[in-house]
């Protein structure tokens, strides 16, 4: 494999804050991580209960402020995105939204698409209810374990 395509290579994964890229070329192939060998990628925060009102501390320029700030019970149900990606209401920037506050859902309806690695996500409501709470925006970023939404 030509050295410039392995430099190539660094450069978009110290670009993209992608961990670790694999490069197969016929018989040749190439690994490059952030990690050295054996060491473990710095721990994924997983959030226990949905954010109130709050700014998120990784990002002060973005405030995580949800659409609708409804103190869940215990009887409430908290949807969380399963993986780390774009959170999006609708299946194209025209269209109706999934659902909204109100809606009312059963088990297998499509709630939001999160998209992660350019593959669109359909999730599903995993209860059947009404929706309480919406509590990110479209477009936002999501991470695996975020709540999205409260069903009721």
């Amino acid at each position: 494999m030509d050295i410039r395509k392995v430099k190539k290579l660094i450069e978009l994964l110290e670009e993209s804050g992608i961990a670790e890229i694999e490069i197969s070329e016929g018989e040749e192939s190439v690994r490059i991580s952030r990690y050295p060998q054996g060491g473990a990628p710095a721990p994924v925060v997983h959030y226990a209960a949905p954010p109130v009102a709050a700014p998120v501390a990784a990002a002060p320029a973005v405030a995580a402020a949800p659409v609708a700030a409804a103190a869940p019970s215990k009887a409430d149900h908290t949807v969380t995105a399963p993986m780390v990606g774009t959170y999006y209401s609708a299946a194209s920037p025209g269209a109706k939204s999934f659902v909204d506050i109100g809606s009312e859902v059963n088990v297998g309806d499509t709630l939001c698409i999160i998209e992660a690695m350019k593959m669109m996500n359909q999730i599903e409501s995993d209860k059947a209810g009404r929706v309480t709470a919406v509590l990110v925006k479209n477009g936002d970023p999501v991470e695996f374990g975020q709540p999205l939404f409260i069903i009721e």
